[in-house]
């Protein structure tokens, strides 16, 4: 003890001194471990580096900056998107609400048709019978099956949307519009109002189908479908079936037939006695049958022109996908 009081400086630096030899001690093996990860990170950095550089394309080279390259066409590809969004505008639903009600869509329904038909009679389409374009399951019914009300407003907007092409289009007469069922309702539905294609769904968009039969001319199948490729709702018509359409017989007249004209003869009468006239006392006949003469023929008129194109009335068949873009993630 002493010893310790008389080399107390010595003993009080040589603790210090270990101490701060373990602190160092410490300090190096954390930092031994830090540089091993770094060296680790490093390896694995150059690693992808070579990866990269033996791609085809690879990033570039001191010639040539693949990077700059693939943004550029990046913002290419951007703004051709820009462009071509104004053609895949979401088609309203009818009506358009995130909580529709069955009161509310049967409303709008008796008002949505209402209105097609009245503006199918303003632009002269002819159309069935009290129709009601494939809802005719849903229009007398006040309520609903459940969970078929967002569908079938979908349904309905997308129905107006192609109807208002066509009557734009002016065509003569609307067959019939399918879609495809959505509801249990659409079970006591008339078949012709679906169609057995169903929707079709993947990463990007949601595709529905319908089936449109009309018929028209030729100028106004063109119309329609100029419409459906201007349209901005992305309404894409992906088959085409053209047909005859079934229509009445005219029978020709024929040229008018010469008529003969028959002259008239009146009855022979008797002879007066002691007349004398003509042999055996018989006067001569003043009037005599004689043959039917045909009517001359009267001066031909010109031939018309003939047209180059007889134009007949078309049976036509679309099928349409309506387009529906999926939420951005």
């Amino acid at each position: 003890m002493s010893w310790i009081k008389r080399n107390l400086f010595f003993v009080v630096g040589s603790v210090v001194a270990l101490a701060l030899l373990g602190a160092a001690g410490f300090y190096n093996f954390t930092r031994w471990q830090a540089n091993n990860s770094a060296l680790e990170e490093l390896n694995g950095q150059f690693a992808e580096l070579k990866r990269l550089t033996e791609l085809n394309p690879h990033p570039g080279n001191a010639k040539q900056d693949n990077i700059k390259v693939a943004q550029e066409q990046e913002a290419e590809v951007r703004r051709a998107l820009a462009k071509l969004g104004k053609y895949f505008e979401r088609i309203p639903a009818i009506p358009d609400s995130t909580n529709v009600t069955s009161e509310q869509f049967a409303a709008e329904l008796r008002r949505t048709v209402d209105s097609l038909q009245r503006d199918a009679t303003y632009a002269s389409v002819v159309l069935p019978s009290r129709y009601s374009f494939s809802f005719e399951a849903q229009r007398p019914l006040v309520v609903f099956a459940a969970g078929s009300l967002g569908p079938l407003s979908v349904q309905l907007g997308e129905v107006k949307a192609i109807c208002d092409i066509l009557n734009g289009a002016k065509i003569n007469s609307l067959d019939v519009i399918r879609r495809e069922r959505v509801s249990n309702d659409d079970l006591a539905g008339p078949a012709t109002d679906y169609t057995e294609r169903h929707s079709q769904t993947n990463d990007l968009a949601v595709i529905t189908p319908y089936e449109v039969t009309f018929r028209c001319f030729t100028p106004e199948l063109a119309s329609a479908l100029s419409g459906f490729a201007n349209s901005h709702y992305p309404l894409l018509v992906r088959g085409v079936t053209v047909e005859p359409a079934p229509s009445a017989i005219a029978i020709p007249l024929s040229p008018e037939a010469a008529a003969p004209v028959v002259q008239y003869v009146p009855p022979p009468t008797l002879p007066r006695p002691g007349s004398g006239e003509g042999e055996g006392g018989i006067p001569p006949n003043r009037y005599a049958y004689t043959r039917p003469v045909a009517a001359a023929p009267t001066a031909s008129k010109p031939a018309a022109l003939q047209p180059l194109v007889d134009e007949k009335q078309i049976k036509v068949s679309l099928l349409i996908y309506a387009v529906k873009l999926q939420p951005k993630k």
